[in-house]
């Protein structure tokens, strides 16, 4: 593992990062304590480096980052987020077989500049 491939996400440098950044972002939204994330984390940081020059990886800390975590409703780790052009365009929640984050990691590349397309996205200002 390449501590290089992943980055330290958090409430300020998120926007940059994830919201204005020029590649997807796989999200890990993960805490000290999470049994399944220490678990997961080794092909977390596998599929970090095997797709390091086409997605941006990062780990935010749930704890540090309340701000974050309830802007996307997060309500447990591991939670798994990939962003196309800022916008969550696939989740999942839980202990998750490395198979199945790898096969999401791909699907989400596998739709290129389209990634976010075919969804009605809600003005913030009405939520």
């Amino acid at each position: 593992m390449s501590d290089l491939s992943i980055l330290e996400l958090n409430d300020k440098n998120w926007e940059k990062i994830v919201e204005k950044g020029s590649k997807p972002v796989m999200v890990m939204f993960t805490s000290p304590t999470c049994p399944y994330c220490h678990q997961i984390e080794p092909s977390f940081d596998e599929y970090a480096d095997e797709f390091k020059d086409k997605v941006v990886f990062g780990k935010l800390n749930v704890i540090n980052s309340p701000i974050t975590v309830g802007r996307y409703g997060i309500m447990g780790t591991p939670t798994f987020k990939y962003f196309c052009k800022g916008h969550p365009i696939q989740e999942s929640s839980g202990a998750i077989y490395p198979p199945l984050l790898k096969k999401m990691i791909e699907d989400g590349l596998s739709r290129g500049s389209n990634c976010e397309q075919n969804t009605s996205w809600i003005d913030p200002g009405y939520a």
